[in-house]
Order: C-alpha cells, then sequence, then structure tokens
C-alpha cells in the first residue's frame, strides 16, 4: 500500500533553527559602545516651546542692545530691518495675507523657544554656537523688544521665556496633508539620474549649492560666481594652463604673515569680505581697498580687532569672531590687504 513520506520532524527543526537565531541575536555584537552623559549632552540641545532644554541663565533688554549692535547689526540692521537682503527680524505685521509677506520674529513665529534657539545654534552667521546662554538670553530680549513684545526693561530668564505669547502663536496649526501631491509613477518615469534638487533655507543658500534665480541674498550671486571662476581656473591648471585670479597677487608675492591668514580668512572672513556683504571691501577689489590702505595698517588692524562704524557698514569686532587671537586677525588682514593691492 502506497503511504506518503513522513514530514512531521520538519516543524521541530524549523523551530529549533528559529530558536537558535534568536538566541543569537540577542547577544551583544561586540561593536559601538554605550553613549555617555556628555555625549548625550552635546547632541541634546533642541528647545522646546514649553521651556524644556533652555539651561539657567538671564538677559536684559538693555545688556543686549549693546551685544545685538555689535554682532548682528553688520546683517540685520540696527532696528532688525535687515541689511541688503539678509533676513528681517521686526516689523512685518499685517502683512501675512499679502502677495509678498513679510515674516519676521515678530509677525510669523509662534513661539519664544525658536527665537533663543536659533540664535544659540546657528548665530552669529560667522562665529555660531559662540554665544553663550546668558547672551543669547540678551540678544533674544533685544529682538523681541524690537518687535515691541517685551518692554525696554525686561529681563528675559529660563522661567519666563516659555510664557511669552508670541502675535502670530495662533497662526500654525497641525496640517494632515501628505508631504508630497505628486502621484506614484509606474511607467514613462523620469530618469533619477537627471534630477536635481535644489534648496533655499531661509532665504541663504550655502554658497557652491545655488541655482541662478533661487530666492538667496545677492551676495550669494556674486560668491557663487566668485567660486565658478575659482573652479574654472584650477580645471584649467590641471591642464598646463595658468590663469591669474583678477586683481590679485600671487601666493608666491604673499609675506609669511599673510600666508599664515589665508586659513584664519576662508573660515572666519570670507562670508563677507568674500562677498562684499554690509559694505565689506570684497578681496581683490582694489578700488575698495585703496582709501582703507592709505589710513595705514596701524589703523586697519584697530579696526579690524576693536570694530568699526562707516558710512557703508559696520565691521563688528573681530567679524564677530571673538574667539581669535589678535595675532590671527593681524594674519588675516595681512592676506586681504595684500591680495587685495
Amino acid at each position: 500500500m502506497f503511504r506518503l513520506p513522513d514530514h512531521s520532524w520538519r516543524p521541530l527543526i524549523a523551530g529549533l533553527l528559529l530558536t537558535t537565531g534568536v538566541q543569537a541575536l540577542a547577544e551583544p555584537l561586540g561593536i559601538g559602545q554605550a553613549a555617555s552623559a556628555d555625549e548625550i549632552a552635546g547632541w541634546d540641545i533642541d528647545v522646546r516651546p514649553d521651556g524644556l532644554g533652555l539651561p539657567p541663565g538671564e538677559g536684559s533688554v538693555m545688556d543686549g542692545e549693546m551685544l545685538y549692535e555689535s554682532r548682528c547689526a553688520s546683517c540685520h540692521g540696527t532696528f532688525g530691518e535687515g541689511v541688503g537682503r539678509w533676513p528681517v527680524l521686526s516689523g512685518g505685521f499685517d502683512t501675512l495675507t499679502h502677495e509678498r509677506p513679510t515674516k519676521t520674529v515678530g509677525s510669523y513665529w509662534p513661539y519664544a523657544s525658536t527665537l533663543w534657539d536659533y540664535i544659540h545654534r546657528a548665530m552669529p552667521f560667522t562665529a555660531p554656537r559662540s554665544l553663550s546662554a546668558d547672551e543669547t538670553y540678551a540678544i533674544s530680549a533685544y529682538v523681541l523688544y524690537l518687535n515691541d513684545i517685551v518692554d525696554d526693561e525686561f529681563v528675559l530668564t529660563q522661567d519666563n521665556l516659555a510664557s511669552i505669547e508670541m502675535p502670530n502663536q495662533d497662526g500654525f496649526f497641525l496640517d494632515d496633508r501628505p508631504d508630497s501631491p505628486n502621484m506614484r509613477c509606474m511607467k514613462d518615469c523620469a530618469n533619477p539620474e537627471q534630477l536635481e534638487m535644489v534648496g533655499t533655507i531661509g532665504g541663504i543658500t550655502p554658497v557652491g549649492h545655488f541655482k541662478q534665480g533661487a530666492d538667496a541674498p545677492a551676495a550669494s550671486h556674486e560668491a557663487q560666481k566668485a567660486l565658478e571662476e575659482q573652479k574654472e581656473r584650477e580645471r584649467l591648471h590641471s591642464l598646463g594652463i595658468e590663469v591669474e585670479a583678477p586683481h590679485e597677487r600671487a601666493d608666491s608675492e604673499l609675506s609669511a604673515s599673510a600666508l599664515a591668514g589665508r586659513e584664519v580668512y576662508e573660515a572666519a572672513c570670507v562670508a563677507c569680505h568674500g562677498s562684499g556683504l554690509a559694505g565689506a571691501p570684497k578681496l581683490g577689489d582694489q578700488a575698495d581697498w585703496s582709501p582703507r590702505l592709505a589710513k595705514g595698517m596701524d589703523t586697519l588692524l584697530k579696526h579690524a580687532i576693536e570694530g568699526f562704524t562707516g558710512t557703508k557698514g559696520v565691521m563688528p569686532p573681530k567679524g564677530g569672531r571673538v574667539d581669535l587671537s589678535d595675532e590671527q586677525i593681524m594674519h588675516a588682514v595681512a592676506f586681504m590687504t595684500e591680495k587685495s593691492r
């Protein structure tokens, strides 16, 4: 009589293999390590609207005014009106329904915590995360004052920041719409290799990631053009063709001090002096530098270290990079002046 083969053993073997696999996965893999409290604290820097995450500290409107003028006004304007196409911080009330609304801290932002958080993380533009907690409280208080949200005697602390009511706090709501209205493509789709994603953030697109016509400051256009010209010179150099940068001296002609200042310039000065932002003399522009050089290097160096307010703009002390030494600033000034003679 014909009998089917007995496969009753298979579930037993499968169960044994599964159990063995689960036990193996439960064992440590022997890679990585548990994050320490200090390592976690280094990443845990965000601030919530309810104030969770704010460090101890305080800052007054009066103290914030002085800090704002030295660290912020060169880009954002004395009264938060913005310089050139840098972000406007104050005003713009009742414009959100306009075709081109003015979105400022006062007219648009829903929470005061965002102001503190962003300043502490990313400002000043040339020296992010260089402000202490107290300095951040003071500058935040002054920006709130510029928007008539607090009075001139107000002192901002970790205890009262979350209680501040922003004018547009009811203008935000949870949006359950899908992230994109596009339909999934199933046939005759575009070649992914030919697609390009370009983003702009708050009106500022980092140099090297800019598309002509995007909403970026005029300074970004100029800096992008300069970057493209530099890349072309490097390409020609690789082919054995030397093309001197316009109005710039070759490195072989620079002093030891100027050569030492190149790295400081690229790290701390190029944002303004590479594009002419806020009236800063642009590297290589002889017409821009000549009247400044005529005052003498001692005066030029004094202005760079201590700050200077001129007819074209404001130079904060050390360009806002107070962490730099006087010697580093001296080398950076030597690099810019020798490259621009």
